[in-house]
């Protein structure tokens, strides 16, 4: 196993084969194979039960890094199809909750960021689901009366005059 540029665990054909012969009971998932090690022809990765793997190309520029992990979020379907927009302004009781939702999207949208949206609003049904209690709110988030609206935080921004840029400088 080596430890590439990002931080991340790389492992080779022969590292997970190891592992998985000293542990059979175990799925491997989410396992990242580098692409530059010869394999042993010998070895099949693909024959070992439940593994997941993500072969790594370790020549990638940060930009592409972060570009290709912006693509795997790992959602459920439903969520990655969820339309978040739509979510969000149909929570809104009047104009000026609508004036600033429809701002804060649009600023989102320019990042690129529903993504990142879908995932918080699936974070937020799955630990309503189970029953997990999270914060009331900190630090700059709480200038998002988006964040407020999918449940993210229970401080309302417009209620207290918060800027969105305390949340997106």
């Amino acid at each position: 196993m080596i430890t590439d540029k990002y931080g991340q665990q790389i492992y080779s054909e022969q590292d997970i084969c190891d592992y998985y012969l000293a542990n059979t009971d175990v799925q491997l998932k989410n396992v990242l194979v580098s692409d530059k090690i010869i394999f042993d022809p010998a070895l099949n990765l693909h024959q070992v039960p439940g593994l997941v793997h993500h072969i790594i190309n370790e020549d990638l520029t940060i930009e592409e890094f972060d570009r290709k992990c912006k693509e795997n979020w790992y959602l459920p379907q439903e969520y990655l199809e969820f339309d978040i927009a739509k979510f969000v302004l149909e929570q809104c009781s009047n104009e000026a909750e609508l004036q600033r939702a429809g701002e804060e999207l649009l600023l989102f949208q320019e990042r690129d960021m529903f993504i990142l949206l879908q995932y918080l609003k699936y974070l937020v049904d799955t630990m309503r689901k189970h029953n997990i209690v999270w914060g009331v709110g900190r630090g700059s988030s709480v200038s998002s009366f988006v964040l407020y609206l999918i449940g993210i935080h229970r401080i309302n921004s417009l209620y207290y005059d918060l800027s969105i840029d305390e949340f997106l400088k």
